[in-house]
């Protein structure tokens, strides 16, 4: 018996050990075993995070409007000049979908033309010419904090495009760049549209591909006096007249006309976006908006009384629309860039609004007419320098402005 006993003392003595924690599958031995496997794990799935690509729609909770845009089908639609989308990530590449209106089927020069932004700088310019294409608008071989910025270049009545989503590979939501202080709305032709700008013979023609709004003394100005900006602008029109090279009256190019409206376009556009919808002021409201119209009314006026007399009594009615949409924005009047030969009846149609209803909260600004000391681009149109002139210009008047209480 004594010896049977001794036979499992060693059995017992290793089953006490197990059971005390002192053999080398001990449960403190094991704990750190699986707190590494967790840890690993968590590692991972971190990593998993950050290299899994995300789509975004594009609506207000992630990018930051500017401009008239509407969305249809889940497709954010860009219209007017200098439109854009932004936006801040975190991650190690971002793209867009990129949809066109069908503008891609008529000629090269009425494509849509837009711009990427990363961080404030200019990083590609494209025309638009699939109906659908994914384009990687920033890459890095580590997460990195990046504004993203889709910029349109060309104006509303040739074409738009539209950003169908945005991916966004990292381990967060994008969110919209903040709001500015102050906004400005801009109201023209084919000066604010940067028509020719990127083409600096004069004798050449208009193309989508040569239009850059971004270099606008209207965006200038609102990029040096940090405000948040708004463009509706139409090559060839004005406020009775459109561009007349034969002297009849164009009363299909006239702003005050479209102006309440989502835009105008002269392709496919119209089948894809509500452009005759009536725009919401509500969405933005401006504290200056600026009207730059007259070059194109001046070809059919010339020197007719008769004629200038309608172009102050439409200017006049305009401004009265203008303040009923935009009823606490400061107005200015402004001509002469192409040629100032109707800046007298401005100012009278200034002076005859402010008699009639009282409201003081609009001047009038003279551009200094270009003198070819700067260049002229496409079709005699203003250089990115002279727009740089006229820019300052503004800037100038705002900020006197600005000083006035009143």
């Amino acid at each position: 018996m004594k010896k049977t006993i001794r036979k499992y003392i060693p059995l017992l003595l290793s089953a006490v050990l197990l059971l005390s924690g002192c053999g080398k599958n001990s449960p403190s031995s094991g704990e750190e075993v699986t707190t590494g496997a967790v840890t690993q794990e968590a590692t991972t799935q971190a990593e998993e995070r950050e290299s899994t690509e995300r789509s975004f729609p594009v609506t207000e909770q992630y990018v930051k409007l500017t401009g008239r845009t509407q969305i249809n089908n889940d497709i954010r639609w860009l219209i007017h000049s200098a439109s854009k989308i932004e936006f801040k990530m975190k991650g190690t590449k971002a793209s867009v979908v990129v949809r066109s209106d069908g503008s891609i089927n008529g000629a090269q020069s009425g494509k849509a033309r837009y711009a990427v932004y990363v961080n404030g700088e200019r990083t590609m310019e494209r025309m638009v010419t699939k109906m659908e294409e994914t384009v990687e608008v920033f890459s890095s071989g580590q997460e990195t904090e990046a504004e993203i910025a889709i910029v349109k270049l060309s104006e509303a009545a040739n074409s738009i495009f539209g950003v169908k989503e945005i991916r966004v590979t990292g381990s967060s939501d994008i969110e919209p760049l903040p709001e500015k202080k102050m906004k400005i709305e801009f109201i023209g032709d084919s000066i604010t549209c940067g028509y020719g700008v990127d083409d600096e013979v004069k004798e050449h023609h208009f193309s989508t591909e040569t239009e850059d709004a971004t270099k606008t003394y209207a965006v200038k100005a609102a990029a040096e006096l940090d405000y948040d900006y708004s463009i509706v602008a139409y090559s060839g029109h004005g406020i009775i007249s459109g561009y007349s090279g034969d002297g009849q009256q164009k009363i299909t190019q006239l702003v005050p006309s479209v102006y309440e409206l989502l835009g105008k376009n002269y392709g496919s556009a119209g089948k894809l976006v509500g452009l005759d919808d009536p725009w919401d002021f509500s969405g933005f409201v401006p504290d200056y908006v600026v009207i730059n119209l007259g070059t194109n009314d001046e070809s059919y006026i010339g020197n007719d009384p008769e004629k200038k007399e309608a172009y102050i009594k439409g200017y006049t009615d305009f401004l009265k629309m203008i303040r009923k949409d935009n009823p606490s924005a400061r107005i200015i009047a402004s001509l002469g860039i192409m040629g100032d030969g109707l800046f007298p009846a401005v100012e009278e149609a200034v002076k005859r609004y402010t008699e009639e209803t009282g409201d003081a909260k609009v001047s009038t600004l003279h551009f200094r007419p270009q003198d070819g000391s700067t260049g002229y681009a496409a079709d005699w149109h203003p250089t990115e320098a002279t727009q740089q002139l006229a820019a300052r210009e503004l800037v100038e008047h705002i900020t006197a402005l600005n000083k006035d209480p009143g």
